[in-house]
């Protein structure tokens, strides 16, 4: 009989690309197509309606229900001359994806049936809460949740071969309040960076009234065919090979990154960017990445809450597009020991409404002013906050990621370039002129910043956290993650900074400085205090970690450890202060990620002994038994001892891998059911990460020489050479 592995083999090697149609007209004409965008509403909305739901975007002002009544009433229209029968609140819950629950427009009347969707459908609805995870928030009898309209980023259509759906994009709280998703506490960050950010840029110009933070996701992931993938438990059932011997071939050549993008991979990313483009999603770059079968995507960037939307879009619209071809999207950190793995950089700006991006160096020393603040005030945020960041980007997953093949360490750490860094050490040490001299090198102390600086900022892929051009690179985002989770911490953290630097201004300006001695007085001082998080140099060094160490920086580097920054009496004032989080919600966030540490790496130990006592060890023994008939065979022709030695040596060295892989599966299982008994979530994370999950590597490893050993005929599991190569 063949097996599954044989089958999938022969299967990959026969797959034929599905037709996928270029576009017929050029992109601009159909991007957005799908999307109730801006020019859609001045289509389908009085005037009045239009401007009205323009403030409620721009300014937060509230909607009432007439005119919710029209816009719904809009929204269906739309929705229905595009083909839609239902609709759904489309949100983000705390179980990494996102949620819907579909509705129709139909609804029976008197006459029969009409189609129908009503402002307060638009505004709120109420889906059960009960089976999301909600870390304690609310009790088992208290099963109501509640979506609310997100007006700032648009309803969409999503469309499959059985229908379309009209999606509104939603925040999701309890019954009682509390956020229960990844929306609503970044909604909350953004106000906060809006306002601080606002008051600061008043130093320096009085017609800003807003300001916007920007960030453009950089998507990772790796394609492997939809057959291998089911021909492995471990990928179906984590996302990640727990078993598996490096090929011969892996990334060493350097051949992948930037090649050719092989045909059948390439229609696949034609197929979902087009997709993607009719979500009015900004795909811009596609390309080969560094490890074979791994790939990149990249949109222009975006208002946050946006990009991020789209980003959860995305990754849903990979999946879906991927069956089409057959394949499957690998989005997990480390899908495959021994290559790179997968991030979701984070490129993050802030950008004022008369278009000026604060993180840009000015063509004037005045304008380098305003840059610095806003620059040095991040450094410094993190620097104050870099356990929470940390916090901020852990999971089971990404921990496997961390510190090893161009994925920045557990250590947080800021890259400036040796441009910048020299030039706020030059200001650190510098005196504060009390004239202005515009002719001369200096102003009030401050160095020309030359406009070369956007591209003389190399790229440190081993920093955490990236000073590039005129924009920040947070590289330590995993590729699985929704990037709410640290662009609410970062976000606040700077919006917190900013609130200081202003009071801190004032005071000077209060005792007498002038405005602009005050500002550098300020940052002076901020550049000294921040000074310990810059770093250059190899973040994988070991005397990086030394070197951390003395400067009092933290290298946490499992999971259940890190998230405790999500509830240290420091973060609490953080977000109560500016109302982002409630101490309840924190705690309840802290006891939902610890959970679901402990549930992945338990899922990860289930399988790892199924797959092993029903395939792996299986396979090994029928293959001994194999040689040990060969080599009775061998004796009983009378050969000699020498004749048969080969395999003897085979069937001990196979014995002592067997041997091991078993004594540690027994060891692991038994720890397992002792950790499984503890109570507090966090002791059990702990345990996990510290009892159970120790055994992985060991069983790995001789699971791994087994590999090189059987007969390839008889191994269960599509190896690493098909899995990254067959295309």
């Amino acid at each position: 009989m063949k097996s599954l592995r044989t089958i999938a083999l022969k299967e990959a090697q026969n797959r034929i690309s599905p037709d996928v149609k270029a576009p017929s007209t050029k992109i601009s004409e159909f991007f957005g197509s799908n999307v109730f965008d801006k020019k859609k509403m001045r289509d389908f909305l009085s005037k009045e309606v239009f401007e009205k739901l323009m403030s409620t975007i721009g300014q937060g002002e509230l909607i009432n229900q007439d005119d919710a009544n029209q816009i719904a009433s809009a929204m269906k229209t739309w929705a229905m001359s595009k083909g839609a029968t239902h609709y759904t609140h489309w949100f983000q819950p705390l179980t990494g994806s996102t949620a819907e629950k579909h509705d129709a427009f139909f609804e029976p009347s008197g006459e029969g049936a009409i189609e129908k969707f009503a402002g307060s459908a638009l505004v709120q609805q109420e889906p059960d809460a009960s089976s999301f995870p909600n870390g304690g928030i609310r009790n088992t009898f208290e099963a109501r949740g509640y979506t609310a309209w997100d007006p700032s980023s648009p309803a969409f259509i999503m469309e499959s071969k059985a229908g379309k759906t009209l999606c509104i994009p939603t925040v999701f709280i309890s019954y009682t309040g509390e956020s229960l998703d990844y929306k609503a506490p970044l909604l909350k960050a953004l106000a906060a960076m809006d306002k601080a950010a606002v008051e600061v840029c008043q130093f320096f110009d009085k017609s800003i009234n807003k300001v916007t933070a920007s960030l453009g996701i950089e998507q990772e992931y790796f394609l492997v065919d939809l057959a291998l993938f089911n021909a492995r438990p471990d990928l179906v059932m984590t996302g990640r090979t727990l078993f598996g011997h490096m090929s011969a071939k892996g990334q060493q050549l350097e051949d992948h990154y930037f090649g050719s993008i092989p045909e059948r991979v390439f229609a696949y990313m034609v197929d979902f960017e087009n997709e993607a483009l009719k979500l009015g999603i900004p795909l811009k770059t596609r390309h080969n990445e560094v490890a074979p079968s791994q790939f990149e995507c990249a949109p222009i960037y975006e208002e946050i809450n946006l990009a991020i939307d789209h980003n959860q879009l995305l990754m849903d619209l990979m999946e879906k597009v991927a069956r089409r071809h057959n394949f499957k999207v690998l989005l997990h950190e480390k899908p495959y020991a021994g290559i790179n793995g997968s991030g979701k950089h984070n490129n993050w700006s802030l950008i004022t409404d008369t278009g000026k991006n604060l993180l840009a160096p000015g063509k004037t020393p005045k304008n380098n002013l305003m840059f610095l603040a806003f620059f040095v005030n991040t450094i410094k945020a993190v620097h104050e906050h870099a356990d929470l960041l940390r916090a901020s980007i852990t999971s089971v997953s990404n921990d496997h990621r961390l510190g090893a093949n161009e994925a920045p360490p557990a250590i947080i750490s800021i890259f400036l370039g040796q441009q910048l860094d020299e030039i706020l050490d030059e200001i650190e040490h510098s005196r504060i002129s009390k004239k202005i001299k515009e002719d001369n090198g200096l102003w009030l102390g401050i160095p020309k910043i030359p406009q070369i600086i956007l591209d003389n900022t190399d790229r440190n892929r081993t920093s955490p956290f990236a000073f590039t051009g005129n924009k920040f690179e947070l590289r330590a985002v995993g590729s699985t993650a929704n990037s709410s989770a640290p662009m609410t911490v970062l976000n606040a953290i700077v919006a917190d900074q900013l609130t200081k630097f202003k009071v801190d201004v004032d005071k000077l300006i209060k005792k007498g400085d002038k405005k602009d001695v005050a500002l550098l007085t300020v940052i002076k001082r901020y550049i000294k205090e921040s000074k310990d998080i810059r770093f250059e140099g190899n973040g994988y060094s070991q005397e990086w970690a030394d070197e951390a160490a003395k400067r009092g920086l933290s290298n946490i580097k499992t999971t259940p450890k890190a998230l405790d920054a999500y509830v240290s009496d420091k973060t609490t004032e953080l977000f109560t202060k500016t109302n982002i989080f409630s101490k309840r919600e924190l705690h309840a966030r802290h006891e939902i990620l610890l959970e679901s540490f402990f549930r992945k790496l338990q899922i990860e130990a289930r399988v790892m002994g199924d797959v092993t006592n029903s395939q792996i060890l299986p396979a090994a023994i029928a293959y001994q038994n194999t040689l040990i008939e060969n080599a009775r065979g061998l004796k009983e022709l009378g050969l000699s001892k020498e004749a048969i030695a080969t395999p003897l040596a085979i069937i001990n060295t196979l014995s002592e891998h067997i041997g091991i892989v078993k004594t540690n599966i027994d060891a692991m299982l038994e720890e397992r059911k002792k950790t499984n008994a503890i109570e507090d979530s966090r002791d059990k994370a702990i345990g996990y990460d510290e009892k159970v999950k120790v055994y992985f590597d060991t069983i790995r490893y001789h699971v791994d020489k087994l590999e090189q050993i059987v007969d390839d005929s008889v191994w269960p599991l599509p190896k690493f050479r098909e899995l990254l190569f067959l295309k």
